[in-house]
């Protein structure tokens, strides 16, 4: 997508401070942080959102979950994080290419969503 942020910072035209990168995917830190911990993981193959995604994704997307946790440890989430995925218009999602947010950091999440 040509004018898609995320595909710019995948290919290299826009810089990040990357964390993990191979042919599929790349982790990088968010550029405005809510939590000490606070980066993304992205498919390098361009998907607009969760809604978009089928069976042929699935490898992509476990690689994505698999990372989360070697990741999260490694920038500093030693007792636990959570995986943000904001999908369309009501799940608040700012950038349409699917991303995965892992947030931590010592005791700075809120709490869950409260039910009603």
């Amino acid at each position: 997508m040509d004018n898609c942020i995320f595909c710019g910072i995948a290919d290299g035209k826009i810089p990040s401070r990357k964390l993990y990168e191979d042919d599929e995917v790349l982790a990088f830190h968010d550029i405005r942080p809510i939590a000490p911990v606070h980066f993304l993981i992205i498919p390098k193959l361009h998907v607009a959102s969760l809604y978009d995604c089928n069976h042929s994704h699935q490898p992509v997307l476990g690689k994505i979950m698999a990372l989360s946790g070697q990741l999260a440890r490694e920038q500093g989430a030693q007792d636990g994080f959570r995986c943000i995925i904001n999908t369309g218009r009501v799940g608040r999602q700012e950038v349409y290419h699917l991303h995965v947010h892992i947030i931590g950091g010592p005791d700075v999440l809120p709490g869950m969503l409260v039910r009603k």
